[in-house]
């Protein structure tokens, strides 16, 4: 299984999981020319998106994305977008598994600025168990058998700090930053909090273009997990399998 990174951060998110067969779309942030592209055209493997929440960055292309095939969100996320019962929307319960073509998907809530936002455990046979985990101040949840981590690693708190101290950032937003998004500090933590002997791949997230460090964070990561660790950044293509 193929991920393609169509972006990650706060300029638009989108990823896609695809094999020969058949796609999944995370997220409906970035246009849907991207998807196509990453598809190479064949939108026929499309067989679904699911979306986290309901800003703007994640979930802007709802619409455009669910002619081709049916969104997944939470009923907090339709609301928020303002997609309730149109066409091609599929409402998500907490825990509750479903089924996009060979993807077994389990919303599960974390804690953001949005209405109702979910985090994933994905299911497929070719990539085991991957946690998706993005936009959320903590994770109350672990999470068995896990081969594969997709999580956000939004800020570094010394970076934060110092960018307040220089007035780069305004100290209300860096509130809400600390609010609503994962540091790599809590990254690290929920890492470690769960069982990481079968995974093959952690992928980091969402990194702020001011308050992070591409290499030291893929570095500590990398020193606390001892897996291998890569950045999310667009035009990046990764092999997400069971097995390494």
């Amino acid at each position: 299984m193929r991920l393609t990174v169509l972006g990650s951060g706060s300029s638009g998110n989108g990823y896609v999981l695809q094999n020969d067969s058949e796609a999944l779309v995370i997220e409906c942030g970035m246009p849907v020319m991207a998807m196509k592209n990453a598809l190479g055209f064949n939108i026929r493997k499309l067989r679904g998106s699911i979306v986290s929440h309901g800003h703007g960055d994640h979930a802007k292309y709802i619409s455009k994305y669910s002619v081709f095939a049916p969104v997944y969100m939470s009923e907090g996320t339709a609301e928020e977008t303002r997609n309730n019962g149109k066409h091609g929307i599929v409402r998500m319960k907490p825990l509750e598994t479903v089924r996009i073509g060979g993807f077994y998907v389990i919303p599960f809530d974390v804690h953001h600025d949005s209405k109702e936002p979910f985090g994933f455990l994905i299911r497929h046979d070719e990539i085991g168990n991957l946690l998706f985990a993005t936009d959320t101040a903590f994770l109350k949840y672990t999470f068995p058998k896990l081969t594969n981590i997709m999580i956000e690693a939004n800020f570094d708190d010394g970076i934060l700090d110092g960018n307040v101290k220089s007035g780069k950032v305004h100290p209300v937003l860096s509130k809400r930053i600390r609010q609503s998004h994962f540091s790599l500090k809590t990254c690290i933590e929920a890492l470690e909090a769960n069982d990481l002997s079968a995974v093959n791949n952690i992928v980091l997230l969402h990194l702020s273009d001011d308050n992070a460090d591409e290499n030291m964070f893929r570095k500590a990561v990398e020193s606390h997990t001892g897996r291998k660790v890569c950045v999310a950044k667009k035009g990046v293509e990764i092999e997400i399998n069971k097995e390494l």
